[in-house]
């Protein structure tokens, strides 16, 4: 049993991801700690080895229960709970109140809401799939999005908002709707941000967009982040200055160089090739998210991986373009990269679970499930 299960996880997207944990590791281990200061390198390490644990174990289990509505609803109100619970004894930190503190480590609640999502909506579609063209679904798939989407916002963390909502819409897309309806949404969205901008996003938030249009307006302000990440990965050049040589982090000039600019940090000291090389990698991983999407046994399976893919793809698409100045700064971490327990570990483990629906991978009846789900 357990030799068979082995068998089924997917050791090409291990393969894959291993030196990306890598080189998120020795980037931070090229910062020189000051005394008394977080080791970035050595509590990654333990991060790494508690989200590897949890990707194993949860390859060896059997999530098949999750396909059960009252599992489902059950843990999208447990985790709704804790984000209106943030509020109360929420920890805050760079101006957000998003995480649970427990002396020696932090929970963000958002980033298992992200799993959860996917799950409901997976089940969601995936009982709807013939119908799903009727306009309503969008609405009442929008309706589980939008509660975490709202209160996430209100923390306030535009970049888990942000993603929420591409989780959201990926899966509104891939489910089969038509493309009039498709053009409904993009002009609910347009209503929607015109709303947040009037009544709901905070001054700082409206800063960065601003920001994000003309990065230089205010560089020792608002645009200082964005002006620093894109001095760090234009100074890597071609082959970059070395690990351990990268100026721009070294000497603090780059604001949280482990966590949200990991990725410029990382384009200092490896240069365009690295960064080319890593950004293969991320592009491998998605493939083989997607292949393990496709051997799904139903539509529920075949779905959460997509949601799976659409996730790592959000947050990739995000930090990245932050990082380039080609997006707002939103303060989203770079996936297996970035300092920290609570993103990784939710990570691996959504990863552990679509490793145990390969178990019940039943590839003979895949192109059938494909036409099914898309509505072909």
């Amino acid at each position: 049993m357990v030799e068979k299960a082995i068998k089924r996880i997917d050791w090409l997207l291990v393969f894959f991801i291993v030196p990306i944990i890598l080189g998120g590791l020795f980037t931070m281990k090229s910062f020189t700690p000051e005394e008394g200061a977080i080791n970035f390198f050595e509590k990654q390490i333990i991060w790494a080895l508690i989200a590897f644990a949890v990707f194993f174990i949860f390859s060896f289990i059997d999530f098949r229960f999750l396909r059960e509505t009252r599992v489902l609803v059950a843990l999208f109100l447990i985790f709704s709970g804790l984000l209106v619970i943030l509020f109360i004894l929420g920890h805050i930190s760079k101006g957000a109140q998003s995480w649970f503190s427990f002396g020696l480590f932090s929970f963000q609640p958002a980033d298992m809401m992200k799993l959860i999502l996917i799950l409901i909506l997976s089940k969601y579609f995936s009982r709807r799939h013939v119908e799903i063209r009727n306009i309503k679904h969008i609405f009442i798939s929008g309706f589980y999005a939008l509660v975490p989407f709202i209160l996430i916002l209100l923390q306030p963390d535009f970049g888990s908002a942000m993603v929420i909502f591409l989780i959201w819409f990926g899966m509104v897309l891939v489910s089969g709707i038509s493309k009039t309806h498709l053009f409904l949404v993009f002009v609910s969205g347009a209503i929607i941000f015109a709303s947040l901008w009037a009544f709901a996003l905070a001054p700082y938030q409206k800063d960065r967009i601003i920001s994000f249009i003309d990065p230089v307006a205010n560089i020792h302000d608002t645009g200082y982040n964005a002006s620093q990440s894109t001095i760090a990965v234009g100074s890597g050049q071609v082959l970059g200055k070395g690990l351990g040589f990268g100026t721009q982090s070294r000497l603090k000039f780059l604001p949280v160089p482990q966590s949200d600019f990991i990725f410029a940090a990382f384009a200092e000291e490896w240069g365009f090739i690295g960064s080319c090389f890593m950004l293969l990698l991320y592009g491998l991983v998605i493939w083989r998210i997607l292949h393990s999407a496709s051997l799904g046994a139903s539509n529920f399976e075949t779905l959460f991986g997509i949601g799976i893919a659409i996730f790592f793809m959000s947050h990739i698409l995000i930090n990245v373009g932050m990082n380039l100045g080609l997006l707002p700064i939103t303060g989203i971490p770079l996936p297996l990269m970035s300092y920290g327990g609570s993103h990784l570990v939710t990570e691996f483990a959504g990863l552990g679970i679509l490793m145990s629906f390969r178990k019940y991978a039943r590839p003979a009846h895949r192109d059938d499930m494909k036409n099914e789900f898309l509505g072909v």
